[in-house]
């Protein structure tokens, strides 16, 4: 038998993240809120070069800024 998130072709990750998103926005107004952004994520990220670590960056608008110069050069 097969899982319904597996037959829609999700992974459990991405299940398990729409059906946190569904439980937070059933909530009353006020613990919505405090649920939601305590569903938020920032990851940051730097990149190590010569043994120093370089600028800290948020992964999420370096991964949008990635993808606009990729857009931009054809996707090389």
């Amino acid at each position: 038998m097969t899982f319904a998130w597996k037959a829609a072709g999700l992974t459990y990750n991405r299940y398990l993240a729409v059906a946190a998103r569904v439980v937070r926005r059933s909530l009353k107004e006020e613990k919505r809120i405090v649920a939601e952004r305590r569903g938020q994520q920032e990851l940051r990220f730097a990149k190590w070069s010569n043994g120093k670590q370089g600028e800290i960056q948020n992964l999420a608008a370096a991964n949008a800024q990635a993808a606009v110069e990729s857009a931009a050069t054809g996707g090389h």
